[in-house]
């Protein structure tokens, strides 16, 4: 019983200590013990955290204005530290614990671990640029960093070579903003592009440039961290009840819920031609070709395109008459199908099995699991498509050759921003300039360009309008895009109840 609570004292004081301030490197790994149900609640929220500062990076120019207040907005809804304040013990512990967590996550591959940094890093110049100057000194300190504050009388000495070497920074600003000066092999991306003064061997960097230094040395520990994680994970994974969380949470979609049950009736089977070449993501309007060129889908395909289908409203009964009718033109008559494929249509509107309602594919789930093979037609087309294939495919969606460059992925894309490349997919099929929004799921596209056509009425109004306006080009209209709302959805797997004879 003392040992137990000389331990507690001394948590105590480390947890008061590592907490004073709304900004830390996690140097130090959580102490304390804490219930699954917590584990899993926090790593869902700290992802959720990570893909706002996705989002936000992706709408906005980063570290703008709009930026900035968007991000603070968004933070602030999301219960982590925020601006600082005396009361926020419980958000920096739940920071901290939860950027732990997702570190096990996010250490196993190179595209996960990539992907981490970045958001962690885009996480950390906005909370160390909210943070008032005395602040920043003081995390600088905590931290060991020895950037030395220049005083009063070495800036006066050196005022104008520091105005004339570095950029945006004026009279006024010298004399009332911090310089700080470093060992110029630590700014060595300032020294490269001339933004810093140099003397003595030592950079003279201005206050709104100590962030570049600050980021590198994070990146610089987050990356031999989660090395070090990547090490230790097998011990990790061999816990039962840690595996299938960690597994899941490095693709999991938190973005809205596109349940049939939202949409359910609102198109009719005789609008999905129009919608497919108006409103539907290169994903699935490339299925949709397929399934009317070659009256048959193989599994990947039916589970990708029926569950979006299902999102956008198809009803149960809607979709046994689409997939039966579009079959029996093939090689599959009606009986054959209402034996061997009627069964897995229903049940994947939870009316057989399980009875499980399943939801459609985010975008993670579509580029991360059961990539297409020879005579598939499902998956990403910016992800698994020939470049030459996809360039033949926005050409003939009358894509212009400049807007093609932009869309079309490169080599070193990486998993986690071929939503961001179908974003700008978007923008070249609508002819617009600014989405409005950041990309995470296929119905997601499907709703924002009926939004884009009809003016945001519901998706019943949504289509009949789109039908008229091919008769009356005039009427149509474009305004302003809106973001989705935020939700936890559960992904299951159908692969079991689709099988090809």
């Amino acid at each position: 019983m003392q040992f137990s609570g000389r331990r507690k004292k001394l948590i105590g004081n480390f947890q008061n200590d590592l907490y004073d301030q709304c900004l830390q490197f996690y140097g130090q790994p959580p102490l304390e013990n804490i219930s699954l149900t917590e584990f899993e609640t926090f790593a869902v929220e700290r992802l959720k955290l990570l893909k706002t500062v996705e989002n936000v990076g992706v709408s906005c120019v980063k570290n703008s204005e709009q930026y900035t207040k968007k991000l603070d907005a968004e933070i602030s809804s999301l219960n982590f530290p925020h601006r600082g304040g005396i009361s926020e013990y419980e958000k920096r512990r739940k920071d901290h614990i939860s950027h732990f967590i997702l570190r096990l996550a996010y250490c196993q591959t190179e595209d996960l671990r990539r992907w981490f940094i970045q958001q962690e890093m885009d996480l950390f110049r906005y909370r160390f640029n909210c943070l008032h100057s005395k602040h920043k000194t003081d995390f600088l300190h905590k931290n060991n960093l020895k950037y030395e504050t220049v005083s009063a009388e070495e800036k006066k000495n050196l005022k104008d070579k520091l105005i004339a070497s570095s950029y945006g920074l004026s009279g006024t600003k010298v004399e009332e903003h911090d310089v700080y000066k470093v060992p110029f092999q630590d700014a060595l991306d300032l020294v490269r592009t001339r933004k810093v003064y140099l003397l003595a061997g030592n950079a003279y960097i201005p206050h709104h440039e100590i962030v570049t230094i600050v980021l590198n040395d994070f990146r610089t520990r987050l990356s031999k961290a989660l090395a070090m994680t990547a090490r230790s994970l097998p011990a990790v994974q061999s816990d039962e009840r840690l595996q299938p969380l960690l597994s899941h949470l490095s693709h999991a979609y938190v973005g809205q819920d596109y349940s049939i049950q939202k949409n359910i009736g609102k198109i009719s089977l005789e609008q999905i031609d129009a919608l497919s070449g108006k409103s539907f993501p290169l994903c699935m309007r490339h299925l949709h070709k397929a399934l009317r060129e070659n009256h048959h889908l193989r599994h990947g395909g039916r589970m990708q395109y029926g569950l979006f289908l299902k999102g956008i409203g198809l009803t149960l009964e809607q979709a046994l008459q689409f997939w039966r009718s579009e079959f029996v033109k093939g090689k599959v008559d009606a009986d054959k199908f209402d034996k061997a494929y009627a069964y897995s249509v229903r049940h994947m509107f939870g009316k057989e099995g399980k009875r499980t309602d399943y939801t459609p594919y985010s975008c993670m789930k579509v580029i991360l699991s059961n990539p297409p093979s020879q005579g598939d037609y499902h998956g990403c087309p910016f992800r698994h498509s020939d470049p030459e294939l996809l360039k033949q495919k926005l050409q003939n969606y009358k894509v212009s050759p400049s807007g093609i460059n932009q869309v079309c992925p490169t080599t070193s894309t990486h998993l986690t921003r071929f939503s961001t490349v179908c974003v700008k997919g978007f923008l070249k099929l609508n002819l617009v300039e600014d989405a409005g929004f950041s990309l995470n799921h296929p119905n997601q596209y499907f709703t924002e360009s009926q939004k884009f056509l009809s003016g945001g009425r519901d998706i019943k109004k949504e289509v009949d309008m789109s039908q008229r306006s091919q008769e009356n080009p005039a009427s149509v209209t474009h305004p302003s895009q809106a973001n989705s709302k935020q939700a936890h959805e559960e992904m299951g797997d159908l692969d079991s109840f689709f099988q090809d004879e």
